[in-house]
């Protein structure tokens, strides 16, 4: 695998796992890590039948298979902890202890590894040991209850704010910011990555603005919620939606003239108690033309209005073909790798892998 980007030289142990793991290891390689996945002899049951081409998380390494309940896959995988620089698990906590693959043991060995763990409510408290996925967590950190339309339950951001921005990526974070003082200290330490953390820290806005009174703790109430008639999802008479942030003053006036309501005697913009009203006569306006005739109508102009895109016209849509945010890779459209670098662009090193594939020269390459 032709490897390049920032993190070109390292060397990432990466312990099977779903979601955040896979994830935060395609960010490690995408930016050059060489990163090595041990594989258990089975995959996880996930109760559907996968093509691993399109386990696009999975891109950019190398695996070998190991039994960890086994004593020689134990002393396997301890030695490659040995030559790598980070180690990720997700694992519930205690699990890695009793496979004998602690950060006590693996740090023993290799005083300079960042063990980087992920979980969805961390290494303690009192929901340690509890099971969970993305929906819970994010249910108890409060982000679930702040999306979706009142009066109805609220409505799943898919699983991209527990998993992947609240977890991954805060996996991703800590390890390089553990790294980082790996330089200075000549030690590594472990990273307790918690997804409910994460999620939390994404609300940092939101926590701060409800103890000060401009957050309302109920949905569609307030600015960025889908209260705000200038700042929400509009149905189109095609069955289509658009989307409308016009948050500043200028913006809202050039969304009032392409909605052929300037010069109207209307409510403030910033007047709560009338964003009811507006949002009837927004969507009443909106629904009168097709998605792709309001796209027409605010092309080139300030007004913050976009056409929501299915998957596959995102995929053949101008800017995304023109910055070259997705790649092909053997067949497989993806995302290409991502920041974008002046000096050492990072970029994805092959496609996902089977089980085994590449293990042997990855171990014979870390020696």
């Amino acid at each position: 695998m032709k490897r390049q980007g920032p993190l070109a030289g390292l060397r990432v142990l990466e312990i099977e796992a779903i979601g955040p793991v896979p994830w935060a290891g395609m960010m490690l390689s995408d930016m050059g890590a060489d990163v090595l996945r041990v594989d258990r002899p089975a995959p996880p049951d996930m109760g559907i039948d996968r093509d691993t081409r399109y386990e696009v998380t999975g891109r950019g390494r190398r695996s070998i298979v190991v039994d960890l309940k086994s004593r020689e896959g134990v002393d396997k995988v301890l030695q490659l902890a040995g030559r790598a620089d980070v180690l990720l698990e997700g694992m519930r906590p205690g699990v890695m202890e009793r496979l004998g693959l602690g950060p006590d043991v693996c740090l023993a060995r290799n005083p300079k590894l960042v063990y980087g763990r992920m979980t969805g409510w961390g290494q303690d408290g009192p929901l340690a040991q509890a099971v969970g996925h993305d929906i819970n967590y994010i249910a108890t950190a409060g982000v679930l209850h702040t999306i979706g339309r009142a009066g109805q339950p609220p409505v799943q951001p898919l699983n991209l704010v527990g998993d992947f921005g609240g977890g991954a990526m805060l996996l991703a974070f800590g390890v390089l910011a553990a790294l980082h003082e790996a330089k200075s200290s000549g030690r590594g330490q472990v990273v307790d990555a918690a997804m409910i953390d994460g999620s939390l820290a994404l609300m940092a806005p939101v926590i701060g603005r409800w103890q000060e009174g401009g957050w309302r703790d109920e949905r569609e109430a307030n600015l960025l919620d889908g209260g705000a008639h200038f700042y929400r999802t509009y149905a189109t008479s095609d069955g289509k939606a658009v989307a409308v942030g016009a948050i500043e003053p200028r913006f809202y006036a050039a969304l009032l003239k392409g909605l052929g309501l300037a010069g109207a005697e209307l409510p403030a913009q910033q007047d709560r108690k009338a964003w009811p009203a507006m949002r009837e006569r927004f969507a009443a306006l909106f629904a009168q033309h097709t998605r792709d005739h309001w796209a027409q109508v605010f092309d080139g102009t300030e007004a913050c209005v976009s056409p929501v895109l299915s998957l596959e016209e995102m995929a053949r849509h101008p800017h995304v073909r023109g910055r070259a945010s997705l790649v092909d890779v053997d067949g497989v459209l993806q995302p290409a790798a991502a920041p974008r670098f002046s000096r050492t662009p990072g970029a994805v090193a092959g496609p996902p892998v089977e089980r085994g594939e590449g293990g042997e020269e990855a171990i014979a390459d870390w020696v």
